[in-house]
């Protein structure tokens, strides 16, 4: 521990000259020019990439100080002031370190005018000692962790519930910090202070450590903060601007950030493979396919190697989709390309964001505000929260133990004023300065519960995140639900602004396309925009997310394939993951070389995406989905680093003429026809239903006619999920035109999907067997 710091006279800091870059070419060589760390004593590699600026010029972060202290007040429960006393840090009786009490705003590090200041909440912590590893400090001033400590002193380095000190002559990148926190070792109070733990902030805006995804040898690596006030601002570019798309235009593709270029199947070079970089390089595909917004699985910073800590049934797993946060301001370094750590990774993400906005894309991310990486009580990581005030960040019961809404050990306490604060931070922040387009928060449900866990009917955050200025022009989706059993769709708090993952959508087009009875009435109201949900107040269809298949799950080829999951690559004996898919496996449980059952899957395929691609409201699909990849039957695959979540880009080549065209068609045929995408919910001159017998349990046929009162080319579908041909009696079409048919899925491509359509269709059609059908009036 570092000794108690006393109070000279000030001394100015010497400001050290900001880096210039010629051009944006000389960012690939960034690394070189920002002083480097080679903390090997805690398992980190030394610094080889250095690059985007996280930082602001001194004058305009004391202008966010000085703004910033009268909103804090009323969260932190006290004025936040500055304070003007000087100190000298002596560390262990040789080199001095000159420091100032600091300022309590902003939270996190930041760049003053007299040294880089410090600040971190706690309100229940006896003792806060900063920790530092500083490039080419002697050994001899260090730790036994290879840190230099400076313990803060209550009485000057806080005020109120936040601790803070300014260091001078610190560099202005490459420093490494953490924190030790001590306090009440009350257990059955909540409290969980450890000082031999070296926790990270909260607010680190980047965080350092291994730099390659799935490195077993520096499994053990430290979490630790880090910035960079040296590098420039990033270059968005003079003509740059956010595609600001229309809610109701939106088709949402979700994706693995790694999982989509990983594998060598995609050409890369394996410098840029699984990294932010590498989704610049698929932008054509996304084109292709059609997809406006890509919906990001989670890119804050995450421990991939987290099931690895100690044996247990998945200590051979990689956490792959990333649900397991350990910061909410830094994007994950190892998606950075060619293990560049986490400022090539910030540099690399706004790359990534201004390429894909450069084309008409949006970027939404998959947020986990529910829980955090650090678990339970029973086998607990504390690398944070847990360590600087427990009680604040998690949901605790009347003994101190930790709620568990999200089933994975502890769950965030979001309607705390604290906590409700760092998430507003957080999205701010990925708006300010990473530019995104929305959030799609997991588990979200658990935003709805107060304090104790109870159900609120107003939650403070969810009204927060919809009234925020910074966050109104931006998507916003709830996923609807939780671990506790606070199902919301439908009824999810929204401010006429949140929208939904629909999960009754799903659950009733996979019942009506699989062939189950009695769902006729259900695919009416799901395709027309699910009004019975969201038809209330300023609503709109766009609110309903309609999704058949998501990342948990079975694939959409799965789906048609499996009738059971098998998870035996899990590792936990069959016993995690969804027992009910609403899935058919089309008469052969998995693989087969039977020609029937294998085009009945194709049809089946094809009639889900054709319900997806025409219904009211905001379609998304999965990765892969657009060549049907398998996972085998995997239903919860978030812990397999390989083929199995991997995008396979030879087998997108080999189904490239026939199920992808049909995909991509499908979403091409819906920009170009509005009466698929309505702003308001459809009624009795939008939609003639071709239907007498609503209550007919045994009826899986359904036919509908949608008029386009602008164009007259109105669209007439069909949906057969019975085992026989269905006959249709065609409507009349408009006046001067004629039927066209445009998708008929029981037809092998190209003849399944004909954009410019075929003529002499009569007055009946025969439909088939588990097929759908697309007819367009034209002339």
């Amino acid at each position: 521990m570092g000794s108690l710091l006393h109070f000279p006279p000030l001394r100015l800091r010497r400001s050290s000259p900001r880096f210039t870059f010629s051009s944006l070419a000389a960012s690939n060589d960034r690394g070189r020019r920002c002083s480097s760390l080679d903390p090997s004593s805690m398992g980190f590699r030394s610094i080889k990439n250095g690059g985007a600026s996280d930082g602001q010029s001194s004058s305009s972060q004391v202008a966010r100080r000085d703004e910033g202290m009268r909103s804090v007040s009323s969260v932190y429960g006290s004025q936040v002031g500055v304070i003007e006393d000087e100190i000298l840090g002596t560390i262990d009786g040789s080199t001095s370190m000159k420091c100032t009490p600091g300022w309590a705003y902003p939270l996190g590090v930041s760049d003053v005018e007299n040294g880089i200041n410090f600040s971190i909440f706690s309100q229940h912590a006896s003792s806060v000692t900063l920790c530092l590893s500083i490039p080419d400090r002697l050994q001899s001033e260090k730790s036994d962790d290879g840190m230099v400590e400076i313990m803060l002193d209550p009485l000057k380095n806080r005020t109120g519930v936040i601790w803070h000190i300014c260091v001078e002559d610190l560099p202005r990148c490459g420093v490494l910090y953490g924190y030790r926190i001590d306090g009440p070792r009350e257990w059955k109070k909540g409290h969980r202070f450890d000082s031999n733990n070296i926790l990270l902030d909260p607010y680190a805006k980047l965080v350092e450590s291994r730099r390659n995804f799935g490195d077993v040898t520096n499994k053990a690596s430290k979490f630790l903060g880090t910035y960079d006030f040296s590098s420039p601002p990033f270059d968005w570019g003079a003509g740059y601007k956010h595609p600001n798309l229309p809610e109701n235009n939106l088709f949402i593709y979700e994706m693995n950030v790694r999982s989509f270029t990983v594998d060598e199947s995609s050409g890369l070079d394996p410098s840029i493979r699984g990294s932010y970089l590498g989704v610049i390089e698929k932008i054509p595909h996304l084109l292709e396919l059609g997809v406006n917004a890509i919906e990001l699985l989670p890119v804050f910073e995450f421990d991939e190697l987290e099931f690895q800590r100690r044996p247990n049934p998945r200590d051979h797993m990689v956490n792959t989709w990333g649900y397991s946060t350990i910061n909410f301001f830094s994007p994950m370094g190892r998606y950075a390309s060619d293990g560049g750590g986490p400022l090539a990774a910030s540099y690399e993400f706004k790359q990534m964001v201004k390429a894909l906005h450069a084309a008409g894309i949006e970027v939404i991310l998959d947020v986990v505000f529910n829980h955090t990486n650090e678990a339970d009580d029973e086998y607990p990581f504390t690398t944070s929260f847990r360590g600087i005030d427990n009680k604040v960040y998690y949901m605790v019961d009347g003994n101190g133990e930790l709620l568990n809404f999200s089933g994975c050990g502890n769950t965030l306490n979001c309607n705390h004023p604290v906590v409700m604060e760092l998430v507003l931070d957080s999205l701010r922040h990925w708006v300010n300065e990473y530019h995104v387009d929305g959030f799609r928060f997991d588990l979200a449900s658990i935003l709805c519960r107060g304090v104790d866990g109870n159900p609120l009917s107003a939650p403070p955050i969810v009204k927060a995140i919809a009234k925020d200025a910074v966050l109104s022009r931006c998507k916003i989706i709830a996923e609807p639900w939780d671990c506790g059993g606070l199902y919301l769709v439908g009824r999810f708090p929204n401010w006429d602004r949140w929208a939904e993952w629909n999960g009754k959508y799903r659950d009733d087009i996979r019942r009506f396309i699989k062939g189950d009875q009695g769902m006729k009435g259900s695919l009416a109201t799901r395709l027309a925009g699910s009004a019975d949900l969201y038809k209330v107040n300023k609503r709109k269809p766009y609110h309903s997310v309609n999704f058949v298949i998501a990342h948990d799950g079975f694939t959409l080829y799965d789906l048609v394939s499996y009738n059971f999951k098998h998870n035996d690559a899990n590792g936990e004996g069959g016993n995690d993951g969804s027992n009910d898919n609403l899935s058919w496996n089309c008469g052969c449980e998995g693989e087969t070389t039977d020609v029937n059952i294998i085009a009945l899957r194709s049809r089946q395929m094809k009639n889900f995406h054709l319900a997806l691609m025409i219904s009211q409201g905001t379609p998304m699909m999965l990765m892969g989905d657009e060549y049907g990849h398998t996972r085998y039957g995997n239903n919860n695959s978030y812990g397999l680093d390989n083929a199995i979540n991997y995008f396979q880009w030879g087998q997108l080549e080999a189904k490239r003429s026939g199920h992808f065209r049909f995909f991509k068609e499908m979403a091409k045929f819906r920009q170009k026809h509005p009466i698929l995408r309505q702003e308001n919910f459809l009624d009795k001159k939008d939609v003639a239903w071709h239907e007498d017998s609503w209550d007919n349990h045994e009826s899986k046929f359904l036919a509908f006619t949608l008029h386009d009162k602008k164009l007259g080319e109105d669209i007439y579908l069909a949906f057969n999920a019975h085992d026989y041909f269905v006959e249709a009696t065609l409507p009349s079409a408009p006046a001067r035109k004629h039927w066209h048919r445009v998708v008929d899925t029981n037809l092998e491509s190209p003849h399944d999907f004909v954009p410019e359509g075929v003529k002499g269709v009569g007055k009946r059609y025969n439909v088939a067997p588990y097929s759908s059908i697309l007819l367009k009036a034209k002339h």
